[in-house]
């Protein structure tokens, strides 16, 4: 639910993550921070409105769990732009991390399985995280403790650009081993 307040001579919609600005602003005291990062010191909200309504500024109040609250004296639009920025410059710098699967069956010959490794080096030089899956059907359910070897064999053929994140863990039908970059 957001609610409509009235600034500046136009409507803002607000949301419970925003920021409060002017008459939103209802505790007792506040602490004041200028227009130019100067403290103003512990006052009253209103007088700290009227300080900003002097300076053609808004009052925004900024973290909201200290004692008393702070509140700075700034143009509220050129802040939230700032934000903005800032917010989409960290997003632009994060890494998401894919996970990309592999699937073997028990009886994998040699050259499938360099095949399926040198397929796995690509992801993994790329940077995602690989999961690989050895799956079992009908009478290889009964030889799983035997094909251990198979996922053993893969991790230390990807030794050299991975590590093992998790170790090999049998899931109904599937046994998983999760396989990551090799940090230097």
């Amino acid at each position: 639910m957001s609610t409509v307040f009235y600034w500046e001579g136009t409507d803002i919609k607000t949301n419970n993550n925003d920021y409060f600005v002017n008459g939103q602003i209802r505790d007792r005291e506040v602490r004041v921070i200028g227009e130019h990062g100067e403290m103003l010191g512990i006052m009253s909200a209103a007088e700290a409105q009227h300080i900003a309504d002097e300076a053609g500024l808004d009052l925004v109040k900024v973290p909201p769990g200290a004692v008393p609250p702070v509140c700075k004296i700034i143009d509220y639009g050129k802040f939230r732009y700032e934000q903005s920025r800032k917010d989409k410059e960290a997003k632009k710098k994060q890494k998401i991390v894919e996970i990309k699967e592999i699937r073997l069956s028990p009886n994998i010959d040699t050259n499938d399985l360099n095949t399926k490794t040198n397929s796995a080096r690509k992801f993994l030089e790329r940077g995602d995280r690989v999961k690989v899956t050895l799956r079992f059907r009908g009478r290889e359910m009964a030889h799983m403790g035997a094909s251990v070897h198979i996922l053993t064999d893969f991790a230390a053929a990807l030794s050299d650009v991975a590590v093992v994140d998790k170790q090999p863990k049998v899931e109904g039908r599937s046994m998983t081993m999760f396989l990551a970059e090799k940090r230097n």
